[in-house]
């Protein structure tokens, strides 16, 4: 990546108790704008695998051939949500896909195994901080690293460990808006 896009100096490490697995499309791996790139460096237990179309069997490892650990981090009107920590389901793993709204539900679509996946989602407490960098067409669509860490949160009980990595995110979306406006 080009030193002027360089996350860096924004990392912030924070020990997850729960995995995150990103799937990451394509288009979204060399997207400087991309919020899974500091995820990743600063998540303690994160993996992104690039890919649209996952095989069966490799999906599968990348669960570590146990899908009833996993959750899919993605919205849906029977999401269990908060209903499913109270429940005591919570997942050893967090899936999330990573990419447009369009391109994460082909991904979905694309892959059956992820949609037998439990699913969580997650109501933003306050809006989005992504807004400067991209635009969401419905207030309620966070970025990739704002939904994880808000779900992380949620399912760790843990309301506070996650707000040094928000915290980078908004310097990160700052410093990207910045750069938008000052010609190279």
């Amino acid at each position: 990546m080009p030193v002027r896009t360089c996350v860096c100096a924004l990392v912030a490490r924070v020990s997850n108790d729960v995995e995150v697995l990103v799937l990451q499309h394509p288009a979204e791996a060399s997207e400087a704008k991309n919020s899974a790139r500091l995820m990743r460096l600063s998540l303690a237990r994160c993996r992104v695998v690039v890919g649209e179309v996952f095989e069966p069997d490799a999906l599968r490892a990348l669960l570590d051939g146990d899908v009833s650990g996993s959750a899919l981090l993605y919205p849906a009107d029977t999401a269990p949500g908060v209903d499913a920590i109270r429940s005591g389901t919570r997942p050893r793993r967090l899936v999330v896909l990573d990419g447009t709204w369009r391109k994460s539900l082909r991904m979905l679509h694309a892959n059956p195994l992820l949609q037998t996946l439990q699913r969580w989602s997650v109501a933003p407490d306050e809006p989005p901080r992504y807004g400067a960098l991209r635009r969401a067409r419905r207030l309620d669509q966070l970025s990739t690293l704002e939904a994880t860490c808000a779900a992380l949160a949620r399912i760790e009980s843990a309301p506070t460990r996650y707000v040094p990595l928000l915290a980078a995110f908004e310097r990160f979306v700052a410093d990207g808006a910045s750069r938008a406006r000052t010609p190279p």
